[in-house]
């Protein structure tokens, strides 16, 4: 499968014991920053091409530092940012007589740590793209480090907020708009605070204080978020020691939350919680859509519902791809993904289960893989059970022959083997053109022996086919090596017929394999008229509202069935010289939402964009397509 890249994955451990608590109960005043680094190394799958992190000291004296940030790019980021703060230890903790010295003075010994990767899905790349952010300010209340799994569909629509409140944001980009507003808010609320305190009669430092005590980050975000479109999890922390955390209306993002008297941890992922902390799972709570996690700088907990959550929309691709498989419930919805895909996958084979054997391509699609293998052996005991009934039951056949018909029934099985290996990333920058693409074919390798040529089915799942040049140029020719009798290439996930707008880097429309094959059909039946039309109608929306706009870009799909898209996808990725028969099965929708029935989020593969930035971003799509790259 040709890797999708994940947006982001945030952390967050907030502190509620002094640094010597940990000290004296766990041996090291470390325990915050370790934990915080257990819960980005286990989230590492969400993002690698950089990472950062953010400390806010507590409680010390004017003069001294209280907000830190470490950032780094590369796949091997939360290594080097973690390494750089661990020299900073050694060289200055000798000098601390004191784990209260430390905690007054050394960088990064603070009670608020705050952690990201990233991946970029708008192209923008380097360190300065990096999160946390950073706003500064003289007045503690007023600094702002921020980071988010996220991606907003209306950016020009805040940039104009922004900007007709006087703000001058210096990038159209919804990371720094996010940034900027969201400070601006802050300013708003400590100024409010300032009133309030002025109002009391209270002077100088008491107003400080006052400030500090009574900030409601609840405010700034009912303030901010109702302008944003998207799909998002946000985190931020303030100079003065508030936390928070908000999800999208819509439940696009995930984030999961867990507290007790010594600590609250946020992170985007439930298991790495669980592992980090060692907690069953039932210990942690999924935030809720629309919801905000606060707390104070006195250690206050609580939940805030800032947006009225809309119609839920939980990202099925999350469970079928990039989440962690060893989630509880997701590692049960991806078996059981693998168990749908049965019966679609009997009538390629024409039902010839003895000539047939499983497989997977490694390595995230294992857990469908063993779900289709359940439901291979489930069938398989239920042909067995009736054929022994049978026997059974019918008195004329002789015993010596039931015997040996029963031992050979109670011996067959479905034939499941390891046929793909995926080797270390092959390097081709020594070569060029054909050479290139042959060093690329051998990215996999395959187990000989285990398939009869000429005589077997190989049947291999995959987690999804987006693009479809993997198969193209490596596995489809590796598996061809073997000689099968045909090769049946399954994916646990629908056709992707849509690009993704709320986080995940998916290609553009026209490098999506299931719209090309839509494309070509249309061509070879004459019905090119239809993406003219199409065109037209988008077109037509180009200035409205993203409230007004209505979808037509699924009209590419009308009058083909899923199997004439998926008998296009085959033509158009079959490599050349490759004469073996090849089938290519999808996952319905029906069996997508029967396998994931809680996360209905479905729009790459149904064009239904839960929010009207989406819908607005997907006819921008067609447009951009037919006038840049369409070719009649």
């Amino acid at each position: 499968m040709e890797t999708l890249k994940h947006e982001c994955g945030v952390a967050m451990i907030r502190l509620l014991k002094p640094l010597s608590y940990y000290q004296e109960k766990y041996g090291t005043w470390r325990y915050g920053l370790n934990k915080l680094y257990l819960l980005m190394e286990k989230q590492h799958n969400r993002g690698q091409e950089g990472a950062g992190l953010a400390c806010v000291k507590l409680n010390v004296a004017p003069g001294e530092e209280f907000m830190f940030r470490e950032r780094a790019s590369g796949s091997s980021a939360i290594e080097e940012i973690f390494k750089n703060i661990a020299t900073k230890f050694k060289e200055e903790e000798q000098h601390y007589n004191s784990v209260h010295e430390i905690e007054q003075h050394l960088p990064y010994a603070g009670e608020l740590y705050m952690g990201h990767l990233r991946y970029s899905t708008t192209g923008k790349r380097g360190l300065s793209y990096v999160h946390p952010f950073m706003r500064r300010n003289n007045w503690r209340a007023k600094n702002l480090c921020f980071c988010a799994n996220f991606n907003l569909t209306n950016v020009d629509e805040v940039f104009d907020i922004m900007s007709e409140k006087g703000q001058h944001p210096r990038m159209v980009a919804d990371t720094f708009l996010l940034l900027e507003q969201l400070g601006h808010r802050l300013d708003r609320e400590s100024e409010r605070c300032f009133e309030d305190a002025k109002r009391k009669g209270l002077t100088d430092q008491a107003i400080t204080n006052y400030i500090e005590k009574h900030i409601n980050v609840a405010n700034i975000l009912k303030e901010a978020a109702p302008s944003w479109d998207g799909g998002y999890v946000i985190c931020g922390l303030t100079g003065s020691g508030e936390l928070f955390s908000m999800r999208d209306p819509w439940g696009i993002r995930p984030a999961f939350w867990y507290k007790d008297d010594e600590v609250l941890v946020i992170a985007s992922e439930r298991p790495v919680i669980q592992t980090t902390f060692d907690l069953d799972v039932h210990d942690v709570h999924e935030m809720l859509p629309g919801q905000a996690i606060l707390m104070t700088k006195d250690g206050n907990f609580r939940t805030e519902q800032v947006l009225e959550p809309k119609n839920f929309s939980g990202c099925s691709f999350e469970r079928i791809y990039f989440s962690r498989g060893s989630d509880a419930d997701i590692y049960q919805e991806r078996k059981e993904l693998g168990k749908q895909l049965v019966l679609p996958i009997l009538r390629a084979i024409d039902g010839d289960i003895d000539n047939s054997v499983l497989s997977y391509i490694p390595n995230t699609a294992e857990a469908s893989y063993m779900g289709l293998v359940a439901g291979f052996n489930e069938m398989n005991n239920e042909l067995k059970y009736e054929r022994i009934q049978s026997l059974i039951d019918d008195v004329t056949i002789d015993p010596k022959t039931r015997e040996e018909e029963l031992r050979h029934l109670l011996n067959h099985s479905v034939r499941a083997e390891k046929i793909a290996w995926k080797d270390i990333k092959m390097r081709t920058f020594i070569t060029e053109g054909n050479s290139r693409n042959d060093l690329a074919a051998h990215v996999y390798d395959v187990t000989y022996g285990c398939v009869r040529p000429n005589t077997d089915n190989l049947i291999v799942i995959d987690d999804s086919i987006v693009r479809g040049t993997t198969l193209r140029e490596s596995i489809i020719r590796i598996l061809s090596r073997l000689h099968p009798k045909r090769i049946v290439i399954v994916s646990s996930a629908p056709q992707v017929r849509y690009p993704d707008y709320y986080g995940i880097d998916m290609p553009h429309l026209n490098e999506l394999i299931a719209f090309k094959a839509a494309v070509a059909l249309l061509k070879e039946r004459g019905e090119e008229h239809r993406l003219d039309d199409i065109y037209a109608k988008c077109k037509a929306q180009e200035k409205l509202a993203k409230e007004d706009i209505q979808t037509y870009v699924t009209d590419v799909y009308a009058g083909f069935s899923d199997e004439e898209i998926s008998k296009k996808i085959v033509e158009l990725l079959r490599p050349e010289g490759i004469d073996t028969e090849v089938h290519i099965v999808y996952q319905s929708l029906e069996g997508l939402h029967r396998a994931i029935p809680n996360f209905p989020g479905d729009w790459y593969f149904s064009g239904h964009f839960p929010t009207p930035g989406g819908r607005k971003r997907l006819n921008q799509a067609f447009i951009d397509y037919y006038e840049n790259s369409y070719s009649k």
